[in-house]
Parts: structure tokens; C-alpha cells; sequence
């Protein structure tokens, strides 16, 4: 079913809350991303370069719109981050959400985060967020943790997503369809040498994992096979050594996943462009959100903008 209207994209990144949407009929009239590196795949793909720093722009230089999507930075809320949430300044950056939202009233929000924002400052930051929506004038307010894994990737990735109508509704977010996953779908058929680790780094990770598996830590790198059910987590600091996802491979030393296996693994279309090097590429896709994810959200969303 497709439908005609606006959206803006907030902290855009790679674009990947877009897609769905636009999938949907959506038009997106404003996009921003201050990243230079998301920026070139951004306009890769839409053919448009995001604004920069969103601190910068004023709100009536934002054209309206029926829908505000934002991945908001996870920076501030991440649990391997430093916890400090609205006293860093990339915690503001809900504020900068609010501002537009104060201004605009679009008729509908979707907000994404690491799940680790409803325990944050045990529980005052998320509450503090929910109560700001709801004093903007959101009176249907939904939130749930979804995990890609349940929704078609092979990947355990719990993400946090806020759903707001000025309306009255009864929003239910999508059932996860619970389909099968291996990791042998999201492989490359061939991949070069350059992506299997050095015996140098394969031999420190081994003994680094025995000496936390000493202490009775479970830290230390992840090894998958095609069998594999789902991977763990990609994230932003895959490009330093990948040890959160190696796979493993018959007589070689593991090897880390190509930018091409971690867009399928985000469940990025076929042909999506990745013009940025490597590292950029693992950066962007570990921030990115699991497209799948998003789309069962937009379906249910769009019946009521």
C-alpha cells in the first residue's frame, strides 16, 4: 500500500530508516548528517548530500513534513560508552529532535537507540525523553526492543525503537516473524586474502581470550560459521580488528567479514553503494540500522500518518 507523504531524516547516517519509507511512497524533503564519510554513501545512493551539523540549522529553514525519523547517536547512551547520556553534549542531540518537533508538530515519529538507553542513569534519562515527547503534544507514545536476529538477519542486534502520533491510536509494533537465519546467506562466494587475519593477530587473540576465560570473563573474539545461526552485534569499532565476528575457514586463520557481507548482515539492498574505504564501511554499517526492522515498523506506522 503506498502512500503520499513527507519525512525528514535526522542523523541520517547511511540512510538506512529511508529506505523503507520511501519503499512506502514517503518523500524525504530534508536529510542531515554531519559525517563526511556517511555523507558520500548518503549521496551515493540518494543522489543527495545531507546537511551538515544539525545544531546549526534552524527549524523554519526545515521544510514541513508529516514524519521525523532519527537514529539518534548512541554515543551518549551506548553501554560500552562512558554513560553519560544528557550531560554530554551528544546527548543534547535529543534536544535538537525536541526543537524540530516543537516547531513542526509532524504527525508522527519513529526513534531509534541502543537498548541500553532505558537503563541509563537508572532509568532517568529515558524517562526524561518520554515525558519531553509527551509535553510536545505526542499523545500516543509507543517503545519496544526488537532484535534483528527475529526479523530475518542473521544478527543479535537489540535496538530500542520510540513511536509518537500527536492522535489518539493504538499502535502495535510488528510481531517479529521469527524466520530462519544462517550466516552462510549473508557470505561472500569469494573473498580476498586481505580479510583473513595475520597469524600475529589470530595468536594474541588466543591468548588474550585464555587469559580472560581465566579470570571467568567471557570476553575475547567470536568465532561464526555458515552454520551459525546469527552473529553478535556489528558495531561502529569493527574496522579496528573485527573480533566481535571472525569467521571461521577451513585450513586458514579466520577472517573478518567484507563491507559487502556486513551490508547484507544490516539487510542493506542488493546494489547499495559503498564508495568510502573499508574501515568507513565497517563504521557506517556497525551505526546503521537493520533495515528489515525498520521496514515492519514503517508498515505499521504509515496507516496512521
Amino acid at each position: 500500500m503506498k502512500k503520499k507523504f513527507k519525512f525528514i531524516d535526522l542523523f541520517a547516517g547511511i540512510g538506512g530508516i529511508r529506505i523503507p519509507f520511501e519503499e512506502l511512497g514517503g518523500k524525504c524533503v530534508f536529510s542531515s548528517e554531519w559525517d563526511k564519510f556517511a555523507q558520500q554513501t548518503y549521496e551515493a545512493n540518494f543522489g543527495e548530500v545531507p546537511h551538515g551539523d544539525i545544531t546549526k540549522i534552524k527549524e523554519k529553514n526545515i521544510p514541513k513534513h508529516d514524519l521525523l525519523v532519527a537514529g539518534f547517536p548512541c554515543q551518549a547512551f551506548s553501554q560500552a560508552g562512558l554513560k553519560k547520556g544528557f550531560k554530554d553534549t551528544r546527548g543534547t542531540m535529543f534536544f535538537e529532535i525536541a526543537r524540530i518537533l516543537d516547531h513542526h508538530k509532524p504527525k508522527a515519529f519513529l526513534l531509534e537507540n541502543v537498548k541500553g538507553l532505558r537503563g541509563h542513569d537508572k532509568g532517568n534519562t529515558f524517562k526524561t525523553i518520554m515525558s519531553i515527547l509527551n509535553e510536545l503534544g505526542y499523545k500516543t507514545l509507543a517503545h519496544k526492543v526488537l532484535n534483528a536476529k527475529e526479523f530475518g538477519l542473521p544478527q543479535n542486534r537489540e535496538r530500542i525503537f520510540i513511536v509518537g502520533f500527536l492522535d489518539y491510536f493504538l499502535f502495535d509494533f510488528p510481531e517479529p516473524p521469527m524466520t530462519d537465519t544462517k550466516v552462510g546467506d549473508i557470505l561472500d562466494k569469494r573473498v580476498k586474502d586481505k580479510y583473513t587475519i595475520s597469524d600475529k593477530m589470530w595468536n594474541s587473540a588466543k591468548k588474550r581470550k585464555e587469559f580472560y576465560k581465566k579470570k571467568g570473563y567471557g570476553f575475547g573474539y567470536s568465532l561464526f560459521n555458515r552454520k551459525s545461526k546469527y552473529t553478535s552485534t556489528i558495531s561502529a569499532r569493527y574496522y579496528k580488528d573485527g573480533a566481535e565476528i571472525w569467521i571461521d575457514q577451513k585450513n586458514k586463520n579466520p577472517r573478518r567479514i567484507t563491507p559487502n557481507e556486513a551490508r547484507r548482515l544490516q539487510g542493506f539492498p542488493e546494489g547499495f553503494e559503498i564508495p568510502v574505504s573499508d574501515g568507513q564501511a565497517y563504521k557506517q554499517f556497525g551505526n546503521a540500522v537493520p533495515v528489515p526492522v525498520i521496514r515492519a515498523i514503517a508498515k505499521k506506522m504509515i496507516r496512521f500518518i
